[in-house]
C-alpha cells in the first residue's frame, strides 16, 4: 500500500483505469463499472477504512461503502437508474465471497501501481 491513504476523490478517479475483465468477468468497455462492486468496495475498505454495505438490486447484492458516516457508491455508474440503497451492514468476507481472489489481486495491483505513479 502507499505510505498515506489516498483521498476518496483520488481513488474514485483512478478506479476506472483499474477496472478490467481481470477484476470482474462482467466488465465491459462501454460500462467499465459493471460487475465491479464487490472488488471495489473491498479495495476502498482496505485503503480508506469505513464500512462495507450492501443493497439488493434485482436478485443480486450490490456492495458499496460508508466513510465518515457518508455513503459512497463508487460503481453506481453501472446502473441506468439510481439505486435505492438500503445500507445493510456487510463485511469484507461477504463481499470477497462473490469474487475470485485473482480478481481482487488484479484490481488491487493496478490501483496501487497507479497510486504510486506507475503506468501499470
Amino acid at each position: 500500500m502507499t505510505a498515506a491513504p489516498p483521498s476518496l476523490d483520488r481513488l474514485a478517479a483512478l478506479l476506472p483505469r483499474g477496472w478490467s475483465r481481470g477484476s470482474a468477468a462482467r466488465w465491459r468497455a462501454d460500462d467499465p463499472a459493471a460487475g465491479q462492486c464487490n472488488v471495489t468496495a473491498v479495495l476502498a475498505h482496505e485503503l480508506l477504512g469505513g464500512e462495507i454495505l450492501k443493497t439488493r438490486v434485482g436478485t443480486s447484492w450490490h456492495f458499496y461503502n460508508r466513510l465518515d458516516g457518508m455513503r459512497h457508491d463508487l460503481t453506481a455508474s453501472q446502473f441506468a437508474a439510481p439505486v435505492a440503497h438500503d445500507d445493510v451492514a456487510s463485511s469484507r468476507a461477504e463481499a470477497m465471497a462473490g469474487i475470485l481472489p485473482a480478481e481482487y489481486a488484479a484490481l488491487r495491483g493496478r490501483v496501487l501501481a497507479l497510486l504510486a505513479g506507475g503506468a501499470a
